[in-house]
């Protein structure tokens, strides 16, 4: 009897391997033994604890006892709203149904910048009822989004551009684990580091780590700050400023903590699950879930920690003083209440845009970013896209862009380059414009943030050559 056929005995995917094994002991009795078990399959699935000493059919009947055991019992799948539809992939809206087809899951929503990622898509938002996942946090916890307007007059980015470019390539180190050469100070360093083994036993490369913005798409870089109209909360008047603006998370020990916390929700996934196990949660109840929760939280502190030595000594390099400032963070679950309920919101690649709540959305390296002020909608948890969001893979950039064919774009919009990989160049990035205009509901801009020096880790390539 073959997977089809028992599938279509009731016998459910998860199960299929162990009704195979119990087929396979029946024949070594005899042939009509097997044949007899598209009778006996059928009283299994419906009493399996009269099976479980069966010799046969023990495996499968275990099988199904401990399923239900620890299953939730799923429900309708949430449904959800989605802004700029028509530049989303199909496969984003897999993850995204997936997601939704949890039995945790309660309410979801997907962002315009919204594109593949590992279980929920970037720019995913996912409610569930006191369960957090792993990976609908993300890997690089708590990554955000830092700016400093410093007391520079704008022509200073060109009349003293060495000291600019100087502040960057010193204040700041790139690159898959890499550290400071002497660790920086902050009050991080002083918490409670205990909060589970993971955080615990890399403490010391944290420290290390600390102050620095990794690889991928973390940038760190100089530009001009536009205010149509004076802003109250950002204490500043109309005009351009110059500003320093950052991107980056936590770094190693915030990849260490998602990978060891969702590999023991994967150890725990009801079989049924098995397919999603990179969607696998952790009940906030268990001792692994507040666990992770705990290390969650303080990779939220170290990371803000992490822009707070960057800016403090880009800022010092260059002898400046921050006169104001926007921050705030993605990939990071939150404890909410929507619609009258107590929920768990996974923003994956997503800004919190609750009403009136400063966020900084940035476009590309040569395009602008935006301050923006959450206006509070209900149907996007009050969320909103954290950046444009990527138009191809890492490897199809590659094997598309080159930095002779893009290098004279890039310096025609006033911008330049110290380092970057072909992999972060403007192209392989959505519209940043077209994205704003599709979350109009969610946000409203406060101020432009357009980019002049722009330094990101470098692949090897020389964009200045």
């Amino acid at each position: 009897m073959n997977a089809r056929q028992l599938r279509k005995l009731g016998v459910p995917e998860y199960c299929v391997a162990e009704a195979r094994r119990a087929i396979e002991k029946l024949a070594k009795i005899s042939r009509q033994a097997a044949r007899d078990a598209k009778v006996e399959i059928p009283k299994v699935l419906e009493d399996p604890k009269a099976f479980v000493e069966h010799d046969a059919f023990g495996e499968l009947a275990s099988a199904l006892i401990d399923d239900a055991k620890e299953s939730h019992v799923p429900g309708e799948p949430v449904t959800y709203r989605i802004w700029g539809e028509e530049g989303i992939d199909a496969m984003s809206f897999d993850q995204m149904n997936n997601a939704c087809r949890l039995p945790v899951s309660r309410a979801a929503a997907l962002m315009p910048d919204a594109h593949v990622g590992y279980g929920l898509p970037i720019g995913g938002v996912l409610a569930t009822e006191n369960a957090v996942i792993p990976y609908a946090v993300g890997v690089d916890i708590a990554c955000r989004m830092k700016l400093s307007v410093l007391d520079m007059p704008v022509e200073s980015l060109d009349s003293k551009f060495h000291s600019f470019k100087e502040a960057l390539e010193n204040g700041t180190r790139f690159g898959v684990g890499v550290g400071h050469e002497r660790k920086q100070a902050h009050a991080v360093m002083d918490a409670d580091w205990t909060v589970s083994k993971v955080t615990r036993e890399r403490k010391d490369k944290a420290w290390k780590q600390l102050g620095t913005s990794g690889s991928g798409n973390h940038f760190v870089e100089f530009g001009v700050v536009t205010i149509d109209k004076a802003d109250v909360e950002l204490g500043l008047e109309a005009g351009e400023y110059v500003a320093l603006l950052s991107h980056s998370g936590s770094r190693g020990v915030g990849a260490a903590v998602c990978s060891t916390y969702s590999g023991i929700a994967s150890a725990q996934l009801p079989k049924r699950y098995a397919s999603m196990s990179q969607l696998a949660w952790l009940d906030l109840d268990s001792h692994a879930g507040q666990e992770y929760w705990a290390a969650m939280n303080l990779m939220g502190e170290y990371a803000s920690a992490n822009h707070d030595v960057i800016h403090r000594l880009v800022t010092k390099l260059l002898g400046a003083t921050v006169v104001s400032g926007v921050e705030n963070h993605h990939n990071f679950a939150w404890k909410e209440t929507h619609n009258g309920k107590d929920v768990i919101v996974h923003r994956k690649g997503a800004t919190p845009a609750g009403k009136g709540v400063l966020g900084v959305i940035p476009g590309s390296m040569a395009d602008p970013a935006f301050v923006v002020r959450g206006l509070g909608n209900a149907e996007s948890l009050n969320s909103a896209a954290h950046g444009a969001g990527r138009l191809m893979s890492r490897k199809k950039a590659k094997a598309t862009f080159n930095w002779k064919g893009v290098r004279d774009s890039i310096s025609r919009k006033g911008v330049r380059l110290l380092s970057a990989g072909i992999d972060e160049v403007p192209g392989v990035y959505k519209n940043i414009h077209e994205v704003m205009s599709h979350q109009a509901d969610l946000v409203e801009t406060v101020a432009r943030f357009d980019p002049r020096i722009v330094k990101m880790c470098d692949d090897g390539s020389r964009p200045e050559d």
